[in-house]
């Protein structure tokens, strides 16, 4: 599987062009030819730090923040909930740790002599 294919994953139900999804990725420090690796949180997080990107980018539309009606259903909270799950992910690429990171532990000197 290739960076992009789990992009696609992430991001599912967004219609975008390859060209953007490639300009998306490569802004987060992906090839999106190269092969995944799942055991790197590092590239894990990056995968996610695009999705972030692009759901900002959708976001940024001001089409998408009025309410819809079609037929007898309604999309009223649809940018309210963008956001909520931009908050989410926003959390969660705080919280996961990199390839360094993973090496170092979670230690830390307090003091130095």
């Amino acid at each position: 599987m290739t960076n992009l294919q789990r992009l696609l994953l992430e991001i599912k139900g967004i219609e975008l062009d390859q060209d953007e999804l490639t300009v998306y990725l490569q802004e987060n420090e992906l090839n999106p030819i190269d092969e995944y690796n799942p055991a790197s949180a590092t590239n894990k997080r990056n995968i996610y730090k695009t999705a972030l990107s692009i759901l900002e980018s959708i976001a940024n539309n001001p089409k998408l923040m009025k309410a819809y009606k079609l037929d007898d259903m309604t999309i009223t909270d649809f940018h309210e909930n963008l956001l909520n799950r931009i908050d989410q992910l926003e959390r969660k690429i705080r919280s996961m740790k990199t390839d360094e990171q993973n090496e170092q532990g979670n230690t830390f000197m307090l003091f130095n002599s």
